[in-house]
């Protein structure tokens, strides 16, 4: 299908790469937009523009922040000697969600993946292991999706932290087994996170 107009096919072709947005539906979107106001569509490409500009990564948890440190670990109510460890910032979002926890976060960015190219050294591992060495952190939850590759992840992370004197627990297995941990119930998870056990290898 040739399209009429240069910018029309350059906005197509940014909405197509977005995750699960192929190049039909990028077409109907940017239709979509075109019949806004244009006040709406500037609206639209400011936020993203601020998105870019202002939005980092937490320099103590890897949490999306606003700021040089992420709200909950500026938060003096939060427990600061419980690290829940989680493998992306969805987890997080799931997590707070339930409001069954109230210590801090670790996000990895993702899980051991050798299939996917992913070893120990892409991810936020040995951040975590310098945190915990730091002192001050009594538990290490290993909030991990109970997949082959998260099993994976949380038997290195165990390893890791064997001689820092710290609990390592998991989640009870209310989440079921190879699902992803974002996509859980929040009664489910919250739980999971209440009822979780010691990590053995």
């Amino acid at each position: 299908m040739e399209i009429p107009s240069v910018y029309l096919e350059r906005a197509v072709v940014q909405f197509s790469q977005l995750p699960g947005i192929g190049r039909k539906t990028a077409m109907r979107l940017v239709l979509h937009l075109l019949k806004r106001e244009p006040q709406d569509i500037q609206m639209f490409a400011q936020s993203l523009n601020e998105l870019a500009e202002n939005v980092r990564y937490c320099r103590v948890c890897h949490n999306l922040s606003d700021e040089e440190e992420c709200s909950i670990c500026q938060n003096p109510k939060r427990d600061h000697a419980t690290i829940c460890v989680v493998e992306s910032i969805q987890d997080v979002m799931a997590i707070e969600a339930t409001q069954q926890y109230v210590g801090v976060y670790h996000v990895l960015g993702g899980i051991i993946s050798p299939m996917d190219g992913i070893g120990p050294q892409d991810l936020e591992i040995q951040s975590l292991v310098e945190r915990v060495e730091a002192g001050g952190i009594k538990e290490v939850i290993l909030a991990l999706s109970p997949t082959m590759e998260g099993d994976t992840t949380c038997f290195y992370i165990f390893r890791k932290l064997a001689n820092c004197h710290v609990d390592i627990t998991t989640l009870a297995r209310g989440v079921a087994q190879n699902d992803q941990l974002h996509y859980t119930d929040e009664v489910t998870l919250g739980r999971s996170i209440v009822d979780r056990r010691p990590f053995s290898a």
